[in-house]
């Protein structure tokens, strides 16, 4: 590669701003070239930094595993890009991993000769740690966002003026979002959780104004060069880029506009960027007049929120289906582990624990098929609807190219809504799939509850299966272990079944030709998922797949239960066997020992049908 090519290149870097034409020299001689194949490591978790990256083309994914083994894509870098600054400053080690995901080129700054042999370049190493350490400021900045609220973004020096129908606003100039959002910011000060918390729904409106605009484009209505910028925006939104800049709180008022005007404006600031202007120059590229659109907040947010639950129930069947693959193993391995049945919580009839954990796992399972079929009711979108369903404002042909665009970009069977006027004010479609979270979430409570009381003891209750102990369960009593991760799993059924109830009320609160109170509707389906997911991951890992059977705990219970006398009522008849039955109970004698006392019948035929495993399925009788 050409040396000048590196310069112009470094130029464009942000780590290097402040450099002479001098300077920028120096540095691209001591850059190297490296080379990247698709899906090649170029830096793993917990590995010591060694190097700075710079990518000069390509893209790169960083991704964090977590506690159980999972990927989480954070984001993806392009050209411009860097990653790795930190080793310039110290010794540290990656706390996420990064991989290309395509044929890539990368310069590289070596971190120990940056330490040592820029020695005689003091004045270059002093600029680009300044750099470093704005890049790393701003980069914390976002981190405490989450931690203390998203008010403390309005820390910049830099802003620029932008207006509204309310008037002129300072906003600071590093943030793409404006002056709505920045409002909205303020207004609705209310859970702490913003729209980045969800990823799933801020690129759903993303590839709605991607579809939008391309539809646009199609009818002349936007110009290329605009249409372009917006789409590319949209792009780098969907590589997982300025998220952090959603910044409106799930629950608002308005009924979605403050979410809808939060992205039209990251979207025309990124697309200004993209045109060669600056953020707010509005008059090149307009959230309203163009990432807007043909649009209403009353068409393209509830589309993006279907967009974005298809995506997330897509993932919570997923870890549901593990879930349930989880009790599988564990019905496998108890299989021939006899214990007693219980209805009523009063001793009933043998099973074996195997049966046990394959009826949980049956149970959950038709939740798969609930979730999905219900899930699908998002696939109609009443995208083109505009206001109130008559599509003022946009062209006749649009709603028939815009949902095209959506189908391409989506990989979704979506389809338009057969009356938009109906389609705009109907929410049923979120009563339905909340309905069947919380299905769910009371079918997985009800699991934790058996197995709280199954593990209960370990002296003075059922104590038939040991839960992994997870932490010590009291700060007085020494030796005690609670059931921690079923109470947990309890706990957030308790909340996704009061979010089904929010669910209800906002639904049957719309009026008219709008459901106002959408917002909430939305966070309620969102964190119910997201508590769901988290939930039946923890369930799974550090409770189901590591609890063990008391064989001997259970099959001495069978042994010693009045239950067992039920076998013989083909051959005693009921009232004989209720008198068995009572007499054991008042004599505390076992019933099979009264059986033989009395005669009843031989030992060889009382041995056969009190075997508990000639009791655990059907029995041809003759």
């Amino acid at each position: 590669m050409e040396q000048t090519e590196i310069i112009n290149f470094i130029n464009q870097v942000e780590l290097f701003n402040g450099l002479t034409e001098k300077e920028t020299e120096q540095v691209a001689e001591k850059l190297t070239w490296l080379s990247f194949s698709p899906k090649q490591h170029i830096f793993e978790e917990k590995n010591e930094r060694l190097s700075l990256y710079l990518i000069f083309d390509g893209e790169v994914e960083v991704f964090k595993t977590d506690a159980f083994g999972r990927e989480k894509r954070l984001t993806i870098f392009g050209k411009y890009d860097f990653m790795g600054e930190s080793s310039l400053i110290e010794a540290s080690y990656h706390s996420t991993s990064a991989r290309t995901l395509s044929h890539s080129s990368l310069l590289h700054l070596d971190s120990e000769e940056f330490k040592t042999k820029y020695e005689e370049h003091s004045a270059i190493k002093l600029k680009i740690i300044k750099n470093i350490a704005k890049v790393m400021s701003r980069r914390m900045s976002f981190a405490n966002d989450h931690v203390v609220n998203v008010a403390t973004q309005y820390t910049s020096g830099k802003t620029r003026k932008e207006h509204d129908l309310l008037g002129d606003r300072e906003v600071p100039d590093p943030f793409y979002y404006g002056v709505q959002t920045l409002r909205a910011i303020e207004n609705f000060n209310i859970t702490g959780v913003t729209l980045s918390f969800y990823p799933d729904l801020v690129e759903g409106l993303a590839v709605v104004k991607k579809s939008a605009a391309m539809a646009n484009y199609d009818l002349k209505l936007l110009d290329e060069k605009i249409a372009n910028a917006i789409m590319g925006a949209c792009d780098e939104i969907l590589n997982g880029k300025y998220h952090k800049y959603f910044a409106v709180d799930m629950i608002q008022g308005g009924a979605g506009t403050s979410t809808n005007m939060n992205a039209n404006e990251v979207i025309a600031n990124k697309a200004l960027e993209i045109l060669g202007y600056n953020k707010g120059e509005y008059e090149h590229c307009h959230p309203n007049n163009h990432v807007n659109l043909s649009q209403s907040t009353n068409d393209a947010y509830p589309t993006a929120v279907k967009i974005a639950l298809l995506k997330s129930n897509k993932k919570l069947v997923k870890v549901l289906l593990d879930l349930i693959s989880s009790f599988r193993d564990k019905a496998e391995e108890f299989s021939e582990v006899i214990k007693l049945g219980r209805t009523q919580l009063q001793d009933a009839v043998p099973m074996t624990l195997g049966q046990s954990f394959e009826a949980y796992a049956t149970t959950l399972e038709e939740e798969v098929d609930r979730l999905t079929q219900n899930a699908n009711l998002f696939l109609e979108v009443n995208m083109g609807a505009t206001a109130i369903g008559t599509g003022i404002n946009a062209d006749p042909r649009y709603r028939r190219k815009v949902i095209g665009y959506l189908r391409e970009y989506t990989g979704m069977d979506l389809v338009s809504a057969r009356n938009l006027v109906e389609a705009t004010q109907d929410t049923s479609a979120f009563i339905m799939y909340s309905s069947a979270i919380k299905r769910t979430a009371t079918k997985l409570s009800k699991i934790s509850n058996d197995l709280r009381l199954l593990s209960s003891g370990p002296r003075a209750g059922f104590n038939e299966i040991n839960l992994p102990p997870m932490q010590p369960g009291s700060s007085i009593m020494p030796g005690k272990v609670n059931p921690v991760i079923p109470e947990v799993v309890n706990q957030i059924a308790y909340k996704v079944i009061g979010n089904d109830l929010s669910v209800n009320i906002a639904a049957e609160s719309g009026q008219l030709e709008l459901n106002v109170m959408q917002p909430v509707i939305v966070q309620s389906l969102f964190e119910s998922i997201e508590m769901l997911k988290n939930g039946m991951t923890t369930f799974m890992y550090r409770c189901i797949d590591g609890i063990t059977a008391n064989k001997e705990r259970c099959r001495s219970m069978v042994m010693d239960s009045i239950g067992l006398v039920t076998a013989l009522n083909p051959v005693l008849g009921y009232e004989k066997a209720s008198e068995v039955a009572k007499e054991a109970l008042h004599t505390n004698k076992r019933v099979y020992d009264l059986i033989l006392e009395k005669k009843l019948l031989s030992k060889e035929k009382l041995d056969q049908l009190m075997t508990p495993e000639n009791m655990i399925r059907p029995q041809k009788k003759g």
